[in-house]
């Protein structure tokens, strides 16, 4: 069907293809679920969706569920499997192709895997690749600028991700905080919302640190205490979202609290670099402006010293953002280094300059605290050599859990929490 797609992209012009497109993945997610024979339809299908915070969220629901002794299968853009037996995804995808899913449901069904957690993605929705999958419960973490290089304006972007709620049986999961969350009530039947400043479920005496947080979640007269260990004010809206999971699924509080609890962290989300290093380092996957915004904010509140920001911007992705990155990184730290990130076959020089462009607007300068260093590992080793002080943080974002990184001459093995390690082993050996 690729090589099919290919072909079809070479021979009509863009415009028509563009209008057939998705009745071509509406076949194709047919044929792969017929093909594997439904799997999925005598599972319990937990779907989340939203800009940021799906993987971290899946993650946390998938261990709730797990620690309270249900079979449950796990497919994230970090990993999939089932239980604790858990697979690296190595692919630069979050849903993955329909027959790849089809077919790993298919195993999941062989397991006799009772509930599925799926991170959903806006493009998987607006190409049908969750076709034959019945979503029980939908979750939405939240919505802001991404992925507009495909949807071509926010409004296609929102409604993409709303099928995921038009499609959900029971009951959607929405953020009440964020803008979007009416549009998101009205595309479900019934739904349960929570958030910080509003909602069903609401989080208060909330203390955060370098390290995680604990807070206490409200709903209906019933407190939890939540414990998390992922740190990050976004984390605590991503564990609301997976106590609400939880109550609806029918788990007791103390199945909730465990739970969440249990999970010690997701591979380049907020993971700690420690080679005993005076310094804190730090891998995220952190891509978007708001995903910047909440991130580098958290971690400016946390650090006494210096913050040093390292990241770049695919090519062939959202060339919008860019800028607005830049700018948000200027805002917060004390010194940015931008580097590549899957420049793939477009001038990596030419999107540093546009994300350079926003960093000094925000008052940064070239050579003095803004440095573009195109090669990823080089410029590691330089983010590194910047910092010093037990009061400082050097921060790593845009690969995270990646494996590979993606270049004109194809994919390279990549390991960033690995290669951090190597660069601090390197400075401390001087």
């Amino acid at each position: 069907m690729n090589s099919l797609k290919k072909t079809l992209k070479k021979a009509i012009p863009a415009s028509l293809y563009q209008s057939i497109e998705p009745t071509y993945h509406l076949l194709t997610a047919t044929a792969a679920a017929t093909k594997a024979g439904y799997p999925a339809h005598n599972m319990r299908v937990i779907g989340v969706t939203g800009t940021n915070g799906k993987t971290s969220t899946c993650f946390m629901i998938h261990k709730m569920l797990t620690e309270a002794g249900l079979k449950a299968g796990l497919m994230t853009t970090v990993a999939y499997g089932v239980g604790n037996d858990i697979t690296p995804q190595v692919a630069h995808m979050t849903t993955v192709s329909a027959p790849l899913l089809q077919k790993r449901l298919a195993e999941f069904k062989k397991q006799n895997v009772e509930w599925v957690v799926l991170e959903v993605t806006s493009h998987a929705l607006a190409q049908h690749r969750t076709f034959g999958v019945p979503i029980e419960i939908a979750v939405m973490t939240n919505v802001t600028h991404e992925h507009l290089d495909y949807h071509r304006t926010f409004e296609r972007y929102l409604a993409a991700k709303t099928k995921l709620f038009k499609l959900a049986s029971r009951v959607g999961i929405i953020n009440a905080d964020d803008p979007s969350a009416e549009t998101f009530r009205q595309a479900v039947k019934q739904s349960v919302s929570y958030g910080l400043k509003s909602g069903d479920w609401r989080a208060q005496d909330i203390n955060l640190s370098a390290h995680g947080s604990d807070y206490t979640a409200l709903i209906d007269g019933d407190s939890y205490h939540i414990h998390v260990n992922i740190p990050g004010e976004f984390n605590v809206y991503n564990s609301l979202a997976a106590a609400a999971v939880g109550r609806e699924v029918g788990l007791t509080k103390t199945q909730i609290e465990r739970g969440i609890a249990a999970l010690a962290g997701v591979e380049g989300r907020m993971t700690v670099v420690d080679a005993e290093q005076p310094f804190s380092a730090i891998v995220d996957f952190a891509h978007t402006p708001d995903s910047f915004e909440r991130l580098l904010n958290d971690v400016r509140n946390t650090t006494k010293g210096k913050l040093v920001v390292l990241f770049g911007s695919a090519g062939r992705r959202d060339e919008a953002k860019r800028a607005i990155q830049g700018e948000i990184a200027g805002k917060y730290a004390d010194e940015i280094v931008l580097t590549e990130e899957d420049d793939r076959d477009i001038d990596g020089n030419a999107i540093l300059s546009q994300i350079a462009s926003g960093a000094e607007k925000a008052g940064k300068k070239r050579e003095e605290n803004l440095f573009l260093v195109p090669d990823r590992t080089a410029a590691i080793n330089f983010a590194v050599s910047r910092v010093s002080s037990s009061k400082d943080t050097v921060i790593f974002l845009g690969k995270g859990h990646e494996k590979t990184i993606e270049r004109a001459d194809g994919a390279h093995p990549w390991n960033e929490i690995e290669t951090v390690r190597q660069a601090i082993l390197n400075i401390k050996a001087k």
